[in-house]
């Protein structure tokens, strides 16, 4: 588990839900673990499993999850 970024449901400005991610993992809730590469998100959010694992709306936007996955891998790029 240590290697891995745990994500929970979550909601935006708007009150739309979202998946986040929760590299402390400390976040109340439910959580999903995945690997913390791009290949691996990227699956997961084609096999839409963040709706499955998180019991959330299918249709969740994950991109603050890939935006986290950018700055962890290029933290010289700013988004």
């Amino acid at each position: 588990k240590r290697e891995l970024l745990r994500v929970t449901a979550g909601s935006d400005a708007d009150g739309r839900p979202v998946v986040v991610p929760d590299p402390t993992a400390t976040a109340p809730g439910r959580g999903a673990h995945l690997h913390p590469t791009s290949e691996c998100y990227e699956l997961a959010v084609r096999r839409k499993a963040f709706g499955r694992a998180l019991r959330t709306d299918p249709g969740a936007s994950t991109t603050p999850v890939g935006e986290h996955l950018t700055r962890q891998q290029h933290p010289d790029v700013t988004t």
